[in-house]
This record gives structure tokens, C-alpha cells and sequence, in this order.
């Protein structure tokens, strides 16, 4: 794995952490610096204590977020925490108690709480852990999980000055913010065409595909016509290869290259999603199911989870224990929420229709058994 794909996969990296990696990315910045700043329009930050990367997205997708966080709450008490850190010095000590005053104040308009329900208490231990691990603040005696099991628990904190780095600087007001909506229309005071770079080489790094409706979209026609400067540019410091369709793109990596989030993974739902994959495929070429002009196929979410028990009845017993178990209606749930968040599928919660859009995604990959058993993708 290089430095920038350090960057990109890690929130930032702490010289405190890992002395050796922080010196050895510090010595590589001018080889990735002006695809950072020109080509993706990000922040390069650059101190005696960190190095990050702010990875702005091109806009809100649905598996986006931090991975261990299950709930909105979570990301509240996350910024009520940073409030509290910004007005603390560096290696300053505070006590539990004096930030849970601190969160009831802040949140009491926005949000009833109550320190007597489990799940509040385990919602600001998961903050707390998050901002441990990326070595914001560090337990100075005591333990974040005490509190989820006991409501009166005092734990002594020292607070490392990381944390004014994690929230993002915006380059506008976003006071008038209610939702993700509102920051994907704020526009920097830039020019449209720097604009489109930006959004281009954001969505093929950050996201598993770039789709387009019509193939005289502003951002499909710089991908085709910029093909080779966008190839040159990525693979020479992040590696893969730039995939290019009627109506999507891909950077796909090569066989053998693996960092970040990685489509299929080693569990087994990714295995299983293959499988679903090409029994979609299949029928596509059979002629069962045919394409849009923008190359999907629709289908009721009743036809998908029934397509979805048709592979479970023909593999499920090269699966592992957990998934030949699982109740149908699980399995489908976790197959969906698999293939949307990996951009395979996508689906409007408000449809009456309850259409589920296979993407062209879903016809990159496949996977098939062998006689062994084993999964060949």
C-alpha cells in the first residue's frame, strides 16, 4: 500500500501513532499533492502532529459515514463533543461528568435526553471510543464503557488537540444547512469546469461507480475525452484502471491490488451477492429481463428477494452455517442493503412501486463455484 492510499483510507495519520508511516508519508506529499489539491480540489493538511487528506465527497451516498456509528444520535454527540474539545488547551484534562453537562446543554433543543435509556449512554461511548481510536483524546483513568453500564461512572480524560482537525472547513457559511441536500447545492467560488474535475475525480475514487442518464452529461463527456489523462494521473499514484460504459465509469483495481473497502470482501455476503449477480446477468442475456436506455433493469423488490431465494436454494450448502440458517427475509434484507450500498442497486424508499433499479455495476462481477466449492469471481 503507498502513502496515498494511506490518506485515503485512513481519517489522518497521527505522529504519535505511528512515528515511522508519518515521516515516510511526509517525505512522498510532493508526489500526490496536486492530484490532492487540483485534480480532487481537496485540503491537504500538513502539521507536526497529523497528516489528512479532508476527502470531500462529489455527493452524500448511502454507504458514506463512519463505520461505527449505527445511529443519528451518534453523530450528534459528535459534534456536541468537538464544541466541548474546541474550548479545552491541548493536554488538558476533563472529567466525564463535566462533558455530559456540556452535551445536555448544547443538544437540549435538538434532542430529549435521558442518561437512564442504555442506548443514549452506549451512543456517547461509541463517540468516545471513535475518538479514542483516532487518538483525540486519551483515557487518563477509568474506561468510555463503564458508562454504558453504569450511569454514575467517572472517567478522567486528557485531551490531545487532534480533534480541531476532524470537523471539515467548509469554504462557505453552512449556518443555513438543515440537510445533506443543502451542502451538495453550495457551490465553491470556483469555475464550472474546475468544478466538474473536482466532481469527476472525487466520484471515481470515493464511490464504486459513476453513472450518467444522458451521454452528453457534462461529467460523461470529460470522462471519455479525458480518459487518458485521468488514467495516468490515478494509476501513477493510487494504481487500477479506469473502465469506461454507455452510461458508466469504474476505477477498478487489478488483481492483486487491495486497500480500502474492497467489492467482493472475504465474508460471505459478498460471496453470495456474486452469485445473485449472475444469475441477474444470466437472465439478462437469455432475454428474461432486458435494459433501459440508461442500462439498468427494474424490478419489483418481490421479484428480487424471489431471485435471491432461488440462488439460496442452489448454493446454500457451499454457504457457511450463519447464512444457511438465516431466515429468508433476513438474508434478502442484507443482499439489498449489500448491492445498494455498493451502488449494484438502487431503490427510492418512497416508491409505491417498491421497484429496485439493478445498476450496471452488477454486470462487472460475477462468481460462480467450482467443483471444490470455491467461489471463482
Amino acid at each position: 500500500m503507498n502513502e496515498l492510499q494511506v490518506l485515503l483510507e485512513k481519517v489522518w495519520i497521527s505522529k504519535e501513532e505511528d512515528k515511522e508511516q508519518y515521516y515516510q508519508v511526509k517525505r512522498k506529499i510532493p508526489l500526490f499533492q496536486e492530484l490532492v489539491q487540483k485534480q480532487l480540489g481537496w485540503r491537504l493538511i500538513h502539521t507536526e502532529k497529523l497528516i489528512k487528506i479532508e476527502k470531500t465527497p462529489a455527493r452524500a451516498e448511502q454507504f458514506m459515514g463512519i463505520a461505527a456509528f449505527n445511529d443519528v444520535m451518534d453523530y450528534c454527540f459528535l459534534c456536541a463533543v468537538l464544541m466541548f474539545l474546541e474550548d479545552k488547551e491541548e493536554e488538558e484534562r476533563f472529567l466525564l461528568s463535566e462533558l455530559i453537562a456540556f452535551v445536555e446543554v448544547q443538544l437540549k433543543e435538538a434532542i430529549s435526553i435521558d442518561w437512564t435509556q442504555f442506548s443514549q449512554r452506549k451512543s456517547l461511548v461509541r463517540v468516545l471510543r471513535y475518538l479514542e481510536d483516532l487518538r483525540a483524546v486519551h483515557v487518563y483513568e477509568g474506561s468510555s464503557e463503564g458508562f454504558g453500564q453504569d450511569i454514575g461512572r467517572e472517567v478522567l480524560y486528557k485531551n490531545t488537540g487532534l480533534s480541531r482537525y476532524l470537523a471539515t472547513m467548509f469554504p462557505y457559511s453552512i449556518a443555513d444547512c438543515q440537510g445533506y441536500e443543502d451542502f451538495e447545492k453550495k457551490e465553491p467560488e470556483e469555475d464550472p469546469a474546475a468544478q466538474r474535475v473536482h466532481r469527476v475525480y472525487r466520484q471515481l475514487l470515493t464511490c464504486p461507480a459513476v453513472y450518467w442518464e444522458e451521454e452528453t452529461e457534462p461529467d460523461a463527456l470529460y470522462i471519455k475525452n479525458q480518459r487518458t489523462w485521468i488514467t495516468r494521473k490515478l494509476a501513477g499514484t493510487v494504481g487500477g484502471r479506469l473502465d469506461i460504459h454507455r452510461r458508466s465509469a469504474f476505477w477498478m483495481l487489478e488483481e492483486g491490488e487491495t486497500w480500502g473497502r474492497v467489492h467482493p470482501g472475504e465474508g460471505m455476503l459478498g460471496e453470495v451477492v456474486l452469485l445473485v449477480c449472475e444469475n441477474l446477468q444470466r437472465r439478462i442475456k437469455d432475454g428474461t429481463y432486458s435494459l433501459d436506455s440508461a442500462q439498468r433493469v427494474g424490478l419489483r423488490l418481490d421479484a428480487l428477494h424471489a431471485l435471491i431465494a432461488e440462488v439460496r436454494r442452489r448454493y446454500a450448502s457451499y454457504w457457511s452455517k450463519e447464512f444457511r440458517e438465516m431466515s429468508e427475509a433476513r438474508l434478502c434484507h442484507f443482499v439489498v442493503q449489500y448491492m445498494e450500498d455498493w451502488m449494484l442497486a438502487q431503490r427510492n424508499a418512497d416508491d409505491p412501486e417498491h421497484m429496485v433499479w439493478i445498476m450496471p455495476a452488477a454486470g462487472k462481477l460475477r462468481g460462480e463455484y467450482t467443483e471444490k466449492g470455491e467461489t471463482k469471481a
